[in-house]
């Protein structure tokens, strides 16, 4: 993919991982407009009011953006929430409702909002961002790893749909990235300078692969083609002690 002289759109891309993306774009030479519920602490690139929750919210953003950037060609679309969940405790639903709608439900039509301006330019790329959660759970957080198998499957069913009409589908699965939204809580997590040199290497490749798989991230991928599956899952469990009452 090129990364210079694009026109980039992160909805999603207010901080964490999202907004170091936006910088590492814009100092490639590309215009960049991140977008978010809170974009009023980003200061460094444009930014659009977005909440992927509510769809006259993403219309009247796509409107906005398309107007000041006809030429855009690149949607990045991560919205996220990593909600903890006591599957034993029926108020976990909300929690589950507020992942889904985020997630899942907020990706799709972040891209529904979108396709049609990048099918008419015959010209485009969107990025989807999974997790390696998505193919190895995390059972602390179980609907955001459901929400994002979701987002991993939904993202190959785009692939090739959108094949034939020049708009391209990569997909970016992060391991555990030092993060706010990980608030310091996994020690092992990879600092996101390292994880975003390796990211822009991958991706701006002459031949970007389907999937962005930096080397933290690849024990999660192919962990059941590994035979690991049963026993990292198991490492993971333990986790299940952050819980009140586990």
């Amino acid at each position: 993919m090129n990364i210079t002289d694009r026109t980039v759109l992160i909805v999603g891309g207010t901080s964490g991982i999202g907004l170091g993306l936006a910088r590492r774009f814009a100092g490639a030479g590309s215009t960049v407009i991140v977008g978010g519920r809170t974009v009023d602490r980003v200061t460094d690139v444009e930014t659009v009011r977005i909440d992927v929750t509510d769809p006259d919210s993403v219309l009247r953003a796509r409107d906005e953006v398309l107007e000041r950037h006809p030429e855009l060609d690149v949607v990045v679309t991560m919205s996220g929430v990593m909600i903890p969940e006591d599957l034993r405790d029926p108020e976990h639903f909300t929690a589950a409702e507020t992942t889904i709608s985020v997630n899942l439900t907020g990706t799709i039509r972040v891209i529904d909002a979108f396709t049609p301006h990048l099918v008419a330019r015959r010209d485009g790329d969107i990025v989807t961002v999974t997790s390696g959660i998505a193919h190895l759970p995390f059972p602390v957080m179980p609907t955001y790893g459901a929400s994002k198998a979701g987002v991993h499957a939904y993202t190959e069913s785009l692939r090739p749909q959108l094949a034939g009409v020049g708009v391209r589908v990569t997909e970016l699965v992060p391991p555990a990235v030092a993060t706010e939204a990980q608030g310091g809580m996994n020690p092992a997590a990879l600092p996101l300078d390292d994880y975003l040199d390796e990211v822009m290497q991958l991706i701006s490749g002459p031949d970007t692969p389907n999937e962005i798989i930096v080397e933290a991230a690849q024990r999660l991928r192919w962990a059941e083609r590994d035979g690991t599956y049963d026993e990292l899952l198991a490492q993971r469990s333990q986790a299940l002690t952050m819980l009140p009452g586990h």
